[in-house]
């Protein structure tokens, strides 16, 4: 079955036969588009067996089973597809150069030396003030991994250090920079180890020193802000105190309007990250969360989010002599390996059943992606949670439920398109819309007159 894309009027027919002598432009793309006949699930409301989406100048215009279609747009059939918002992978640094893989910015990989802060007073892998929007260079390919899972937008920041800066929340779109940020400051991003190019060496090497120096640089921010508060009552009495951009930018976390991402994956990483936030008063969010249903109560208790990591281990095939001597099969694996291939993907069932917000992040996986998300499903977690969890829950958590997250008119037109549903074995993202504009993840096939496959 192809994806059928005609044209509602029958002005461009008309078009078509003139054979105008002057130059010839660039086609405009088309900003009102109509998916006509598809199963829709809106995730704000129930599913819609057979309905009509209306795009138009990148926003949601229509949505339901008795929508017109515009006589200015693009039709797509709909026979046997399903529309879903368009999903959230919200952590990871999708967009950032990094020294590995030719600057694709492609995930978790090693950020290059700009994330570092040329006036900051702390040192590279420490500072707060670093910004994701300004480390955007994505190159043409970046995304396109993301989109054939489906993915319309990600949550984006230096992948390593200890204060890693603010995040921002992109458009997997192509464009400039500027063009792609949906919601800039998101959080503010911290690790529980230098990580990246900070490791191998230099304070802080461990994790104790790691919560030493997070609880250092948040007091340090506390007392920053308590001298320009007293410096601002009595302005000639008082020294000038110091410009520290990393402890300005710290102090919409310590005053609790921007929350904090804090990398954890164990449960004791968990519990330290929560012991944190109560000690200052954050609003935690803990992205990764492998061990998070082995805390889930506590979580709940912190009114704790989490960005779970969903690629699962696999068995690694053996390289070298190895390959055939013995078979892959046969090598034994750790105990920790086997069972934790069998708890985690039970873990994002046991966070709905506690009532703990969460959002799944695919962790830089988008070939295996829909796979972990099945089996995610087969450990516990219902279709409506997981699919609320790659949509409107990420959303929400990070501050852009309003834009994103569900059909509904008048939100952004991101969408995913998949033939099938996305949870049966077979089902394929055929198409996606971000910001109202199409993009096709299949390959090109041949159609009819009239019609684009």
């Amino acid at each position: 079955m192809k994806l059928l894309v005609r044209t509602a009027g029958v002005a461009a027919v008309g078009g078509c036969l003139a054979a105008p002598l002057v130059a010839q432009h660039a086609p405009v793309p088309p900003t009102t588009w109509a998916i006509e006949g598809a199963r829709i699930e809106p995730v704000s409301g129930p599913t819609i067996a057979s309905g009509t989406v209306v795009i138009r100048d990148g926003l949601i215009l229509a949505v339901g089973v008795n929508v017109a279609t515009p006589a200015d747009a693009r039709v797509i059939d709909g026979d046997g597809l399903t529309i879903y918002p368009g999903f959230i992978d919200s952590y990871g640094s999708l967009g950032i150069p990094s020294q590995q893989g030719g600057g694709q910015g492609g995930g978790q990989q090693q950020a290059t030396d700009r994330s570092s802060a040329a006036n900051s007073r702390y040192a590279t892998g420490l500072q707060s003030e670093v910004r994701a929007s300004s480390e955007l260079a994505p190159s043409a390919t970046a995304f396109n991994a993301a989109r054939s899972a489906g993915f319309t937008a990600a949550l984006t920041a230096i992948p390593s250090g200890v204060f890693r800066g603010s995040s921002a929340l992109i458009a997997l779109a192509d464009g400039s920079p500027a063009d792609l940020v949906i919601h800039d400051d998101v959080a503010q991003h911290t690790g529980f180890s230098r990580g990246g190019r900070f490791g191998g060496g230099g304070y802080p090497g461990s994790l104790l020193g790691v919560m030493a120096q997070l609880r250092q640089q948040l007091l340090d921010a506390a007392h920053w802000r308590d001298l320009n508060a007293a410096a601002a009552r009595n302005p000639r009495g008082t020294a000038r105190p110091v410009h520290d951009p990393s402890l300005e930018a710290l102090q919409a976390v310590i005053a609790g309007t921007q929350p904090v991402v804090m990398e954890a994956n164990t449960a004791r990483e968990i519990e330290r990250a929560l012991g944190l936030a109560r000690e200052f008063n954050l609003r935690p969010i803990i992205a990764g969360g492998r061990e998070a249903g082995k805390v889930a109560e506590q979580l709940r208790a912190a009114n704790a989010a989490v960005l779970l990591d969903i690629d699962f281990p696999r068995r690694t095939a053996p390289t070298g002599a190895a390959r055939s001597n013995p078979p892959a099969d046969t090598i034994p694996e750790s105990m920790a390996v086997l069972r934790s291939r069998v708890e985690m993907p039970r873990t994002a069932g046991q966070l709905a059943q506690a009532g703990v917000k969460f959002a799944v992040v695919s962790g830089d996986d988008y070939t295996d992606f829909a796979a972990n998300l099945r089996r995610a499903v087969e450990g516990g977690l219902s279709r409506d949670q997981a699919l609320r969890a790659l949509t409107l829950d990420p959303a929400t958590i990070l501050g852009a439920a309003n834009r994103l997250g569900s059909i509904e008119p008048g939100k952004i037109a991101n969408l995913t398109i998949v033939r099938g549903e996305i949870f049966d074995e077979g089902s394929k993202v055929t198409g996606l819309f971000i910001d109202g504009r199409h993009f096709k993840v299949d390959a090109p096939r041949s159609g009819g007159p009239g019609r684009e496959s």
